[in-house]
């Protein structure tokens, strides 16, 4: 390999370019297999890169660049040679030197682009269509970057140029080129891009968080483009429909884009953002009017539309088809657009082409269902099911599933308003007709089907119902949601129970999931019931059919009729349950509403009679012997069954006399622990009571509530089930998909054309800490940004030269401890800097990996050279014949010499412990159920001090922010997630919850419980109290708790940035037994005490007095406050009792209680009145 490596060195040296091209193509040949070709690359540099050479060979140099790292001292010799090839005669040069400037660091573009701008300018006007395509790319990928836009922000002659240069682009899309047209289109299409996703920005990593300036900088772009393109755009159609057919592709985005974005009025709102005043150029002061708007819309449309009939390119027909799509939207769009390109893209499908975009293909068609008219929507529907049915990934599947059911309810709800509106029935509208596939209805009938989908099916209906059911989401801007909310009001009319209709379809076709068999699964048929029980609970199936007389309307009347019906169909239902858990489910749901008044009495013997199945149906639950807890959950199950049989009892004698009879038996049978058995006696004693008093209506009888407490998750998470846990996945799944759907997080860009700059998510960036002592002769101070889904870190740095000199070369080192990594296995990272003038700051950083949860830090080491370059190097520079190998070679070794380092060591960068954490949203539910099950457990304890004046900071703090938790502000900010919080108000007490998962997946959880130390001396104006916290820390793995537990200061101040003090056990512990002693010693004194005749008391007996009332007002206190540590007041004895007779010290006592309380009512009417 070392005599390959030298060949290619060898060849690179040489002045032939057959050879250097030869060479290079080998060196990319061994960079393609993996090797470290760094040696190789340091050559070309120095004899391609730095020197004259062929078109050809730059190029392949620079691409050997690309595949490689190079030192900071290469980077300086590409950099040159880059700014003199710029100047140079060749055009092919030009463009092969052009084409690398999108590889450069960040920190060398800026100055490189300021120093070379009008060569760069130049190539714009260039006669070779090679430069102007080269110069067209390169920028295009370049100045849509994040990291442009920030060097932009803090240089204004450069933002000037980059604002010339997209124009420049803009210009290059009706260029004579067919090349240069494409590319300009892909540039102008890909800034567009970046405004709305900045999606290049985050395939390259940038984690640069915006700020208000380069949000303006990159709306000024985007809206003096949208603004060209506006203009120009009969011209540009005209340039690309003569373009070669594979190259129009890349013309239709940016149309489309800055065409609809003109059409929906967008463009307004990014000027706004752009900061640009109105009267800065001509053209932004016309405001286009409707009809203009409108034809300009209509003009893109025929210019795309004959390509979806007539191109045979999949990819072609795909891309014009979604931008028809996305202009189907504007105020004034027409059905028909959308239609085409549907019938475009589902053509594709059925031509079994583009399968590789199976999951777009169904992504747009169900994403823009809504722009369709009610005829193409229903007659979509099936087909759409089945599609839907054959995507593989399941997150797409939900997200289309979703999309469907909430079509279905759309249609639904607008076909029969318009005929209740007068408009002609349109066939195959409702909810059942929707789902009636052959291939849907028997997988919804089927027993035992492996498809999870009717699963997903019917929780995605069921779901969307419900969501129907809250307020629809307030709407402002146009656009594709505007038309899916307005159907949807227009189909409800706002009305509260419109709602229930579709519900009530849904109920009815997916009645059969009762019977189905999942494995254990019953998330779905949870879902299903839990709706049924709310319609039941909405219409007060209980009370029967109400009638007109009642105020009933027909429509009331026919819903309710259905529903006992559907009631009835489930009681038979219940024989062919197969999922025992279910049984006593479906029991609950139908025994809390169903009608018991309207069963004929005369069928009282009859099996089928209703009443007499679903009592069968509890008997077998309650004596249910083969219940192993894989199948049922038996403890569970007999609980509620109970419960019905105690409601149902109440509400019918029938019910209660056989009731009575199987609840006899029970109780009597092995099968009932103690529990069930004293349940039993109470529910008996109950029903015999309300038989007795049959006269009185109302014995008894409990109204229905409505509720349905069960729930898929199990008990409890220590024992691990496939169904529970694929249950739980299904469940994520499904809400996610819906909660996307109709309650979305407005994307970045929406948030900050609504609330402005005020957004939360124009970041403040994070403090720099300083890393040098102030006499140092560098400053150095740095930040971190973490990145949690790369599980990396870049620390940002810095560097100001305090000194007189000017340094011409600084190293800074940068070596690791703890989980930290660098990318390339490397034990240290070395930056170079160059010519650090003095006072002039360097920014420079470094990004690590982390490898798992612990303390990490940076440390970080400055070399500076004082005496760099002054070395003998000079002594060599003379007129040396250039053709001599020897002399060449000699020079080339000889380096200036670096001279004697000065090393400043830096304090270390501590990374902090939290940085490693992300919220876990989690309800206190499963935090609670959670919490006993996590093996690894910590507890600690801290003091913080708050001000507040004794009395007021407790008891009044009632109606206000309580300063207690001064201590523990930063905790908002910090990356948990704040479960729930109990604060005590009127003793100082409180407790909070907190839950994080590691970068890793491990699970934390923390409790703080908080007790002050009120000062004893509140009237002597002693204002400052203590607020003991202890801390518990539960983790699902012992090395969270073990990395937290090593240093409990260090994590105390990660969590509350210095706000808490630790304090070790042991401290504890004497400071509660100090505590105890002197309260014991005043208990003593106080019984000794005798009461005496009324003589003047003494100062002695005075100050008794006063320790013996605060002793009964710590008692109250203690009483009070649940949170407090165990074993900090333990041990004290009740003071005296107030209730014997009253002694002179004691009436004395009440008279201060009184007054206390007196002061707390006058503090809470302030409170009142201010």
């Amino acid at each position: 390999m070392d005599i390959l490596f030298a060949q290619i060195q060898a060849d690179l040296r040489s002045n032939d370019a057959l050879r250097q091209t030869g060479a290079l193509l080998q060196a990319l040949q061994q960079s393609a297999a993996g090797r470290d070709i760094s040696v190789l690359a340091k050559s070309a540099v120095e004899e391609i890169v730095a020197s004259p050479a062929s078109a050809v060979s730059k190029k392949l140099a620079f691409d050997l660049i690309r595949s490689t790292r190079l030192t900071a001292d290469l980077w300086d010799t590409v950099c040159s040679g880059v700014r003199n090839d710029l100047d140079f005669p060749d055009p092919d040069v030009i463009a092969a030197a052009v084409s690398i400037l999108a590889a450069l660091p960040s920190h060398r573009l800026g100055k490189l682009i300021a120093d070379s701008s009008k060569e760069i300018e130049s190539c714009f006007g260039s006669p070779s269509d090679n430069l102007r395509f080269s110069i067209t790319e390169t920028l295009g990928c370049i100045l849509a970057r994040d990291d442009v836009v920030t060097l932009c922000e803090n240089s204004v002659n450069l933002l000037d140029r980059v604002s010339n240069w997209w124009t420049r682009i803009g210009q290059n899309m009706i260029d004579k080129s067919d090349n240069v047209s494409k590319v300009a289109f892909e540039s102008v299409g890909r800034l567009f891009q970046e405004f709305d996703s900045k999606r290049m920005s985050r395939l390259a990593g940038d984690k640069l968080v915006d700020s208000e300036n380069s949000l303006a900088i990159r709306s000024n772009w985007v809206s003096s483009m949208v603004d060209f393109v506006w203009k120009r755009r009969n011209a540009l159609m005209a340039r690309s429909l003569v373009l070669p057919v594979e190259s129009f592709r890349a013309t239709v985005f940016p149309i489309v884009y800055a065409v609809k974005a003109v059409a929906s009025g967008s463009v307004e709102v990014i000027r706004k953002l752009s900061k640009s005043s109105s009267g800065g150029t001509d053209g932004r002061t016309v405001v286009d009017s409707n009809a203009e708007r409108l034809v300009g819309v209509s003009d893109v449309v025929s210019h795309l539309a004959p390509f979806l009939a007539s191109s045979l390119h999949p990819a072609l027909i795909f891309e014009v088809a979604i931008n028809m799509l996305y202009l189907a939207d504007v105020p004034g769009g027409k059905p028909e657009w959308a239609s085409q390109s549907t019938i475009a893209i589902l053509t594709l499908w059925d031509r079994q082409e583009f399968s590789s975009a199976r999951e777009s293909i169904v992504r747009a068609v169900v994403t823009n269902l809504h722009l369709l008219d009610l005829h193409m929507q229903v007659s979509l529907f099936k087909r759409l099911l089945l599609m839907v049915r054959n995507l593989r990934a399941e997150s797409d599947r939900m997200h289309a599933l979703a999309c469907v059911c909430r079509t279905a309810l759309c249609v639904d709800l607008f076909a029969k308003e318009s005929v209740r509106r007068g408009q002609k029935p349109l066939a195959g509208t409702d909810i059942a007709s929707l789902f009636e596939d052959t291939r849907i209805k028997d997988d919804l009938n089927s027993v035992t089907s492996k498809s999870l989908f009717r699963e997903e099916l019917v929780a995605s209906l069921v779901e969307s119902c419900f969501q129907l059911s809250l307020p629809l989401p307030e709407q402002k801007n146009s656009g594709m949601e505007s038309r899916v909310i307005g159907a949807l009001a227009y189909g409800t009319g706002y009305g509260a129970l419109n709602w229930t209709e579709p519900a009530l379809e849904v109920v009815e076709v997916c009645r059969p999931c009762v019977k189905w068999d999942c494995d254990g699964r019953t998330y779905a048929i949870d879902c299903y019931l839990k709706l049924l029980v709310r319609l039941c609970h909405i219409y007060d199936t209980r009370g029967g059919v109400k009638t007109v007389k009642d105020g009933a309307s027909q429509d009331q009347i026919l819903n309710e009729t259905r529903l006992q019906n559907l009631q009835r169909e489930l009681v038979k239902d219940l024989r062919e349950v197969n999922t025992p858990r279910v049984c006593a489910r479906i029991i609950w749901a139908i025994a809390e509403h169903i009608d018991l008044e309207g069963l004929d009495p005369l069928l009282a013997d009859d099996p089928d009679d209703p009443l007499n199945i679903i009592i069968a149906n509890m008997h077998k639950v309650l004596f249910n012997i083969d219940s192993s807890a894989d199948t049922t959950n038996r403890l569970q199950d007999v609980q509620a069954v109970l419960l019905c049989a105690q409601r149902l009892g109440s509400r019918h004698p029938r019910a209660g006399q056989l009731l009575t009879k199987e609840l006899e038996e029970f109780r009597t049978n092995g099968l009932a622990d103690s529990v069930n058995k004293h349940q039993c006696r109470l529910i008996l004693q109950r029903l015999k009571y309300i038989a007795s008093h049959l006269e009185s209506r109302w014995a008894g009888v409990s109204e229905a509530r409505g509720d349905y407490p069960f729930s898929h998750h199990k008990l409890t998470v220590q024992f691990y089930e496939a169904s529970a846990a694929q249950d739980r996945k299904l469940e994520g799944l499904v809400h996610k998909a819906i909660l996307e759907l109709w309650r979305p997080d407005p994307s970045e860009l929406t948030l900050l054309l609504t609330k402005g700059v005020d957004s939360t998510l124009l970041k403040v960036p994070p403090t720099a800490i300083t890393l040098t002592g102030s006499s140092d002769p560098c400053y150095v101070e740095a930040y971190h940004l973490a990145d949690s889904g790369d599980g990396r870190i870049t620390l940002h740095l810095k560097v100001l030269n305090l000194t007189e000199l000017e340094l011409n070369r600084v190293d800074i080192r940068v070596g690791l401890s703890g989980a930290l990594y660098f990318m390339d296995g490397s034990p240290q990272a070395i930056r170079q800097l160059r010519n650090l003038v003095s006072q002039d700051p360097v920014l420079s950083s470094v990004t690590v990996g982390v490898s798992h949860f612990e303390r990490c830090a940076l440390w970080v080491q400055v070399l500076y050279y004082p005496f760099y370059g002054s070395g003998a190097a000079g002594d060599y520079e003379g007129d040396y014949a250039e053709e001599d190998p020897q002399i060449m070679r000699q020079r080339r070794s000889l380096r200036p010499e670096l001279g004697e380092p000065v090393i400043l060591r830096c304090q270390p960068y501590k990374i902090p412990l939290t940085e490693l954490l992300l919220p876990h949203k989690i309800s206190p539910v499963e935090f609670f159920r959670l919490w006993p099950s996590l093996p690894a457990i910590m507890e600690y304890t801290g003091t913080y001090t708050y001000e507040g004046s004794g009395f007021k900071a407790t008891a009044a703090q009632q109606y206000g922010a309580s300063p207690f938790l001064s201590g523990l502000k930063s905790l908002s900010s910090k990356p948990f997630h704040r479960v729930c919080s109990h604060i005590i108000r009127t003793v100082a007490g409180f407790q909070l919850c907190f839950a994080a998962k590691t970068w890793y997946g491990g699970f934390l959880g923390m409790m703080i419980f908080g007790a002050s130390e009120v000062s004893r001396n509140v009237d002597l104006g002693d204002e400052t109290t203590t607020m003991m916290v202890k801390f518990v820390v539960r983790a699902s793995d012992a090395s969270i708790t073990k990395e937290i537990g090593s240093d409990l200061q260090g994590w105390l101040d990660d969590l509350t940035d210095g706000g808490v003090e630790y304090m070790p056990e042991d401290e504890v512990k004497v400071a509660a037994a100090e505590r105890l002693r002197i309260s014991m010693e005043r208990i003593a004194i106080l019984k000794a005490a005798q009461p005496r005749p009324k003589t003047p008391k003494s100062d002695d007996e005075e100050e008794e007095n006063e320790g013996e009332d605060e002793e009964e007002d710590e008692d109250k206190k203690k009483k009070n406050k649940e949170d407090k540590k165990d074993g900090e007041e333990d041990g004290k004895t009740k003071g005296p009792s107030t209730l014997s007779k009253l002694t002179a010290e004691e009436a004395e006592h009440r008279a201060l209680q009184a007054a206390v309380l007196q002061e707390w009512h006058i503090l809470c009417k302030e409170r009142n009145r201010s």
